[in-house]
């Protein structure tokens, strides 16, 4: 009798949540204006009939596997899709399932995703695999608030796949989302503020087909990466919605999106080091050590690096404060690397320093005074992951 009692209260509650958030929905359209809600509407069911038509073949639109949708969903944020294809192809084949990625060792993990930058976004898939295989019964939640709650996972990452794995009708509202949005309704708001952000989602909610929803929003993705392109003229002439956009009609296409400036980045000099040596059977190694657990390229191997430029004779004092003699020293070149916030100035020196005493393998690999990690070519191709702010640098180590 009790647990009838339980059932029905339980029932009672969720009853009650669905109608708040209904009354909730209908307060938010009934703040949209009507015109726009009906151009949008229409526009929404002209962007999936086109996108059915015209999308391209993408590796991760093969089927609507939640899984496979969410890698290339984090893959693809500041990454460009045709960047993103072979390490999406060499992640699937190594860990295809959230089972396997719930158990891959970070360093490997790291190493898969070796160039794709910005490496918090890997460590939050591990994250998010183990508590969906703990939660969940390793398949992601088919529910847009649920899926809001995992490790990595915003309202744009969410939406797509509530939408396009789920069939939930969702926005997944992206900086090409909002360009798109902003020229057809000729809307001059700046886009990077949060509000204008929230009334495109709740624009696009209401005006998304119920039907297709998935579709909808991918389609409005491709037209943003295709057509309604940043920086420049868009190729209205190829946009499904060239006759409904406000901003075409008003020869304001160029003018759009306002966007504010980002703040300028700040700009750090690096001294950069490559420290080699051979072992005693000949094997070549190069130094690496791993960064802060906080801050820039937190708890990632690098090539020591230094503050400043501090020249040839600051490197031989620093080696010296280590308890390394170099046989020689040359540089190595100068080279920029742009982060989203800083820009690093890099300047490099090969040095060479003295044989060590063992041979590869016989504990020469393990870390040494200064942090130093001596590894050679192959290790650095197959183990350890160094970030792509040092790609100038790699001809020298591989």
């Amino acid at each position: 009798m009790g647990e009838q009692k339980s059932r029905v209260k339980k029932a009672a509650e969720e009853g009650t949540k669905r109608e708040k958030a209904a009354e909730k929905a209908a307060e938010k359209t009934a703040n949209i204006d009507e015109r726009q809600l009906e151009e949008t509407a229409q526009a929404a069911r002209l962007l999936a009939d086109w996108y059915r038509r015209t999308g391209r073949e993408l590796p991760w639109r093969k089927d609507k596997d939640a899984y496979k949708i969410w890698i290339s969903e984090i893959m693809l944020q500041q990454t460009r899709i045709e960047a993103v294809k072979p390490y999406y192809a060499r992640f699937m084949e190594e860990l295809p399932d959230m089972a396997s990625l719930a158990r891959v060792p970070e360093e490997r993990l790291l190493k898969l995703w070796e160039g794709l930058g910005y490496y918090s976004r890997a460590r939050n898939l591990k994250k998010c695999a183990v508590q969906v295989m703990e939660e969940y019964g390793g398949s992601l939640p088919a529910d847009y608030n649920a899926l809001l709650k995992l490790p990595g996972i915003g309202p744009y990452t969410a939406g797509a796949i509530a939408s396009i794995a789920y069939g939930q009708a969702v926005p997944a509202v992206d900086g090409n989302v909002l360009r798109v949005l902003a020229r057809f309704l000729a809307d001059r708001e700046d886009i990077s503020q949060p509000a204008v952000r929230k009334r495109a989602w709740t624009l696009l909610s209401a005006a998304m087909p119920k039907d297709c929803p998935g579709e909808f929003n991918e389609g409005i993705m491709e037209l943003g990466e295709t057509v309604c392109l940043p920086g420049g003229r868009p190729l209205c002439e190829k946009c499904p919605l060239e006759k409904l956009c406000r901003g075409r009609r008003q020869g304001m296409e160029e003018e759009l999106p306002v966007k504010a400036a980002p703040k300028p980045r700040r700009t750090e000099e690096r001294t950069i080091l490559i420290l080699q040596r051979e072992t005693a059977d000949g094997c070549r190694q190069t130094a690496i050590r791993r960064r802060p657990g906080k801050g820039l390229l937190a708890g990632l191997f690098e090539l020591p690096s230094l503050d400043g430029f501090i020249g040839e004779e600051g490197v031989r004092r620093y080696l010296a404060e280590q308890g390394l003699s170099p046989l020689r020293i040359e540089k190595a070149g100068q080279a920029r690397h742009v982060f989203s916030h800083v820009e690093w100035d890099m300047e490099g020196y090969l040095i060479e320093l003295a044989a060590a005493k063992e041979a590869a393998g016989a504990g020469t690999a393990g870390e040494e005074a200064g942090g130093f990690l001596y590894v050679d070519s192959r290790q650095l191709r197959d183990r350890y992951a160094l970030p792509s702010g040092f790609r100038a640098y790699r001809k020298w180590i591989l």
